[in-house]
């Protein structure tokens, strides 16, 4: 299965008539958050394919477009605190960063353990089912000490860290840390989870178990 994986800024080749050469070949897109719901709408009028995210820190309650009003992307699937199987594949996702203003999908450390969690039951069943717990987790904000940053918005996430630990996923893909510098590190292996930073767009070939 060919995954793309798109956050927090707009690719003008996506953007455009070419995305359907260019990805032709994609058959699942997932967003990391942090982009408009007119970017994802696009994408899934063009592609034609199923697509999962979940919300970054700055996105718009209400987006005006040309359709009118939307609380949310139409036609894709919100994935925050939701554990799904598509074509074979597991997914499980989290939405949002830390804290650090009154602004809208930033928790505290507590709430994204609760999240967490809260998905436990679900990946117990899919261990029973299929033999693993997950495949793909989605984040906006990475887990602790990979990828992550020293300042407050940009700390990871303690509880993403620890899924990542006892759940092994194959992927854990993330968003929210732009990428200025080509030296930047943006994959890491971590225990039996690569995690990647997908910021912009990557393209990911994944054998379903």
């Amino acid at each position: 299965m060919k995954i793309l994986t798109i956050s927090d800024v707009e690719v003008n080749f996506i953007y455009s008539p070419t995305i359907q050469e260019r990805f032709k070949s994609v058959d699942l897109v997932i967003s990391c958050g942090d982009l408009p719901y007119y970017y994802l709408e696009y994408i899934i009028s063009m592609l034609n394919k199923p697509l999962y995210y979940v919300a970054g820190n700055h996105a718009n309650a209400v987006e005006q477009t040309v359709g009118g009003p939307h609380s949310t992307p139409w036609g894709a699937i919100n994935l925050h605190r939701n554990v799904f199987r598509c074509n074979g594949l597991l997914m499980a996702g989290v939405e949002g960063c830390l804290k650090y203003n009154a602004g809208k999908g930033q928790y505290t450390q507590g709430d994204m353990w609760s999240w967490v969690l809260s998905l436990i039951p679900a990946l117990l069943i899919n261990k029973l089912r299929f033999g693993r717990y997950l495949d793909v987790f989605v984040t906006h904000a990475p887990p602790a000490g990979i990828h992550d940053q020293s300042d407050q918005p940009h700390k990871g996430i303690n509880a993403f860290r620890w899924l990542d630990r006892v759940f092994k996923p194959r992927y854990h893909f993330h968003g929210h840390i732009h990428i200025y510098r080509s030296s930047t590190v943006t994959k890491t292996l971590y225990e039996k989870t690569q995690v990647i930073n997908t910021y912009g767009f990557r393209e990911t070939i994944i054998d379903i178990p």
